[in-house]
């Protein structure tokens, strides 16, 4: 069974993390949480893999900070 996963869990995740990433370190640190196997959905697309996700909420400029360490910007968090 595959476990689907929406973005929001995932950048609360590395909110609460205090940590910063690079895109491989982050799309590391998913799957390190939620499973190789594991798929993420948000308001507007489905079906991602932890690569995938981040390349997504990079696109939407979820992110703060250059790429080199980066983390979820949390004014670009929506409420719902």
């Amino acid at each position: 069974m595959i476990t689907e996963i929406h973005g929001h869990q995932v950048m609360s995740l590395i909110l609460a993390s205090g940590r910063t990433f690079t895109r491989e370190s982050l799309a590391a640190f998913i799957v390190a949480e939620f499973g190789a196997e594991a798929r993420y959905h948000t308001c507007s697309a489905a079906d991602l893999t932890a690569a995938g996700l981040v390349d997504f909420l990079a696109a939407k400029g979820k992110f703060a900070g250059p790429d080199t360490g980066f983390t979820v910007d949390p004014g670009r968090v929506c409420q719902h």
